[in-house]
Parts: C-alpha cells; sequence; structure tokens
C-alpha cells in the first residue's frame, strides 16, 4: 500500500522595506529571508494566489485566487488616508510628526509625514533620493493637516514605476532646489543605496539572480548579464520553489555588449 505525501508548500507572503527582506511561509511559519547585496536569491514562480495572513511567526493560507491579497485579507491603513479629520473612532497619533519632501530621480516629489524620530527611516523605507525636514509639529492630525495643503500643489504620492524608471539616474537638482525654496527647510538628507548602475535595470517580476540591493521596496537583481528591477509587492502572493525560473526574460541591451 503506498501512502501519498503532502507537498510542502512555499509561498512569498510579504515584504519588510526597513530591515530589506522577503517574508516566505513554509507550511504555516514564516522565514525572514534577507536580501543582502552579493547574496544569490534562487526562487522560481509558480502559482500565485491570495498570500493570506501572518502574524506572531505564523501564517495562515487562503486559497482565494485574487493577489496579492483578497477582499477578506486586504488591509488599508487608515491613516494614509487622513487629512487631518480622523478615521479611526478614536485619535491616537500624540507623537510628534515630521512633515518632509521626498525627491525621486530625476523629478519625482511628494510630501509626506511620519513620527518625527522615524524621519530619516521612512525616506529610505520609500527609496527616496533626497529628503527635506519641514517642520515638526505636536501630532498626526495638525501634520496631515499641513501635508494636505501642501499636496495641493506638490502631490504626496509617487508610483513605483516611476521610482523604478530613475534607477540609475541622477535628481534634477535644480528642480529639487527649485522646490525647497519656496518652503523654510530645517535639514536636507540624501541617500546612497549602493547599486552602482551603469544603466536602467529592466522591470521584471522574478526572484532568482545575485541580489544587487534595495532602494525602497524595488528589489534590484543581475542574473544572466542583465540587471532586473523587481517590485517586491509583486512578488507577494507566489507560491515558490527552489530554481530558477525556466521562462524567457527580457534582457537589456547591455547584456550583448
Amino acid at each position: 500500500m503506498t501512502h501519498s505525501r503532502e507537498r510542502t508548500r512555499v509561498q512569498i507572503v510579504g515584504y519588510d522595506t526597513r530591515e530589506g527582506g522577503l517574508l516566505v511561509a513554509t507550511d504555516g511559519s514564516v522565514e525572514h529571508v534577507a536580501v543582502e547585496p552579493g547574496r544569490e536569491l534562487e526562487y522560481a514562480l509558480g502559482d500565485r494566489h491570495c498570500a493570506g495572513t501572518t502574524h506572531d511567526g505564523g501564517h495562515v493560507a487562503c486559497e482565494a485566487s485574487a493577489a496579492p491579497y483578497c477582499e477578506a485579507h486586504q488591509s488599508t491603513w487608515v491613516c494614509a488616508r487622513c487629512t487631518g479629520t480622523c478615521l479611526k473612532d478614536e485619535m491616537d497619533c500624540f507623537e510628534e510628526h515630521a512633515i518632509y519632501l521626498a525627491a525621486f530621480a530625476p523629478d519625482a516629489f511628494k510630501v509626506g509625514v511620519t513620527r518625527d524620530w522615524r524621519l530619516e527611516t521612512r525616506l529610505r523605507e520609500q527609496g527616496a533620493d533626497r529628503g527635506a525636514h519641514l517642520r515638526t509639529v505636536r501630532n498626526g492630525r495638525v501634520a496631515r493637516e499641513l501635508e494636505a495643503e501642501i499636496a495641493e500643489t506638490v502631490g504626496d504620492a509617487v508610483r513605483v514605476d516611476e521610482k523604478r524608471a530613475g534607477l540609475g539616474r541622477a535628481v534634477d537638482e535644480d528642480a529639487w532646489r527649485d522646490l525647497l525654496s519656496g518652503f523654510d527647510v530645517r535639514e536636507t538628507y540624501a541617500f546612497d543605496y549602493g547599486l552602482d548602475l551603469a544603466e536602467r535595470p529592466v522591470a521584471e517580476t522574478v526572484a532568482a539572480g545575485t541580489i544587487r540591493g534595495t532602494k525602497g521596496r524595488v528589489l534590484v537583481l543581475e542574473r544572466d548579464g542583465t540587471v532586473y528591477a523587481v517590485d517586491l509587492r509583486d512578488l507577494v502572493g507566489y507560491e515558490v520553489s527552489r530554481g530558477r525560473d525556466r521562462r524567457a526574460l527580457q534582457s537589456s541591451l547591455g547584456a550583448f555588449d
């Protein structure tokens, strides 16, 4: 009599922009897979469906076809939509908050807010090339009100595709200076993510190759002479196996030099 053995399910269920890494679930347990420069990432992508939920190192799977999350498991951070009128049952953002501007090469800009002590971390999490601290206020409500005013002219979001298109390019310093000239700036920041790019990476969804590094939620991989830029969110929900995809990937012109 033969017994069938249930296969081990491995799924990418999240990502971490603070420490840099993927959250990979294996039969209910979750592992943080670091995406450090020089490391080989070896995952072949399979089927994609809802990533389910994670909590205290555990994972509850979901078979819904929607990805990265189905309606039941999709969560929305209400503070991101706040413009000064609290959307929660009770306001709880009583810490000091910083209002900042962020620049993404070459010339995409946004305004944002974060808890004051997290300012530099928040800029790095977003993959900003430049940052400017405008002011600190007593709580999140005041910060969101001021952010909404500034957003009318500057904007409050930069899409990942725009950030990816700016990889390997320099910030338009004239445009950045022009923007800052309209504000009282307390402090400025400049960031280098060490990606060492000679040309713009190819946009792709892939999880195998030599890691160049990360810039916000964009993972940069080198594979077969081509450098790829991967939105980490686009990997969430994929079941994976060890190895490389057999599908053909787009190559950069530089791969044939």
